[in-house]
């Protein structure tokens, strides 16, 4: 009789398991057509996963030190701990010597477009407090009265990006070290002023395609990255889900990213690539040089690292966000530019293995990624054997060509398939086989 009723109450228990998980997946569904602003469409999705590749701009009057945007500024960093090395005094006041002369939007659109580059995200307010666009909420912006500059650089900057059809996204920073109610006893009086800058970007400047929020909590995580940042409690100190919703209700379409305590759109693995996942779009932003903000002699990247790195983010699943500092006066350093361009000339001729691929369906091998576009997957070879392993994949082989369509030489063997490379044919950067597939 005991181990009888042992035998109903685990039935029991296990049925009221279940019961507890689709209450919650019942929940979760709700929650989603309750509060579909919590999250983009596929459709909205679509341009960006084809886009694969972005360019992203750190900068502010911090570049007249040649030090990190934010975090080279001293005084307390409420919610954070440590300090920068410039004086707090000092570093929020290099916007009455800031005087980019030089600057020219068109410029930067073009250099991005060179680059083969399908959007932008620039900072428009980092950790530091300053407003590099025309904000009413507050006086420490580019076009303070105090400012020589005066301009309103996101202004002119969007207009470039509308023009020339270059997708358009804004870094905006819910942290803010200056501001005097951040994290203090009257945080609601800052999440008031945060939310009234947001609106201001989604309202003064046309369409807005991108949301790139910058929180600073980090945990560890399985997926694209190894870290979030988003989190229910933190979601709270900013009242995001009020903020998302005010965000889509001014630009439907817009993406918006996962540093603003939700989970957003897709998650922002950071100096490195993302982890291979296709169940959830994800996006690398790395630097060009070793700072995000313009340093002077900063060490930076090869060609060759520079589109590997592309490469690898398209393999694992997802895109590239690739940063510049511009320097004082305006313009994005000549070095970097021309490493920028030069990627521009590789996707001219490898392009069709990136942009609009997903990826796939092979995961990240000792010799490189594959991408995957209709019946083409896309094998770059990162490495300098004369020959790889294809594991088995449940598609047929039919034809297999160097992108210039000279013919590869390929074997099936009982783990999948020999591709087979003449030294002759490689490119020194990333040598693209595509395979024809059934």
């Amino acid at each position: 009789m005991k181990n009888h009723q042992m035998t109903i109450l685990g039935r029991l228990s296990r049925i009221a398991v279940l019961l507890l998980l689709l209450t919650s997946i019942v929940s979760m569904q709700a929650q989603a057509e309750d509060e579909p602003y919590l999250k983009a469409s596929a459709e909205d999705m679509a341009w960006w996963q084809d886009a694969k590749f972005g360019l992203f701009v750190h900068w502010g009057p911090v570049s007249l030190r040649g030090t990190e945007i934010g975090w080279s500024r001293g005084g307390e960093r409420r919610g954070r701990g440590g300090t920068g090395t410039i004086p707090a005094y000092e570093y929020d006041n290099l916007y009455r010597h800031f005087n980019p002369t030089e600057f020219d939007a068109d410029k930067w659109v073009e250099i991005a477009k060179a680059a083969g580059m399908k959007y932008i995200v620039f900072t428009s307010k980092h950790h530091d407090g300053f407003s590099m666009y025309d904000t009413k909420v507050s006086d420490y912006k580019i076009t303070s009265p105090e400012s020589p500059y005066g301009r309103d650089i996101s202004g002119e900057l969007a207009d470039a990006c509308h023009k020339s059809g270059l997708k358009l996204g804004y870094y905006y920073s819910p942290v803010d070290w200056r501001h005097p109610d951040y994290r203090s006893a009257t945080h609601d009086r800052y999440i008031k002023f945060m939310h009234d800058q947001v609106r201001e970007l989604c309202t003064n400047y046309g369409r807005l395609d991108l949301l790139w929020f910058d929180g600073l909590q980090i945990h560890p995580m399985s997926g694209s990255g190894g870290e979030t940042y988003y989190d229910p409690a933190w979601a709270e100190d900013w009242d995001a889900k009020r903020l998302f919703k005010m965000i889509r209700g001014l630009q439907p379409h817009i993406l918006i990213n996962n540093r603003c305590g939700l989970e957003a759109d897709y998650d922002t693995p950071e100096q490195h690539v993302g982890y291979y996942q296709l169940e959830r779009p994800w996006e690398s932003c790395i630097t060009i040089c070793k700072q995000w903000a313009w340093k002077p002699n900063d060490t930076m990247k090869s060609l060759t690292e520079c589109i590997q790195t592309l490469a690898r983010s398209a393999g694992g699943g997802g895109n590239l966000l690739f940063n510049v500092g511009p320097m004082p006066n305006g313009e994005i350093e000549a070095a970097q530019v021309k490493r920028l361009k030069e990627m521009g000339v590789w996707l001219k001729e490898y392009g069709d293995s990136i942009y609009g691929t997903r990826g796939g369906p092979i995961p990240p091998q000792s010799w490189g990624v594959s991408t995957e576009k209709g019946d083409t997957i896309y094998l770059h070879i990162l490495c300098e054997d004369k020959s790889i392993a294809v594991p088995k994949m449940p598609k047929t082989i039919l034809d297999a060509r160097l992108m210039n369509g000279v013919k590869v030489d390929y074997s099936a063997t009982d783990d999948g398939v020999i591709i087979s490379i003449p030294d002759k044919n490689r490119d020194p950067h990333d040598t693209v086989v595509a395979l024809t597939v059934k």
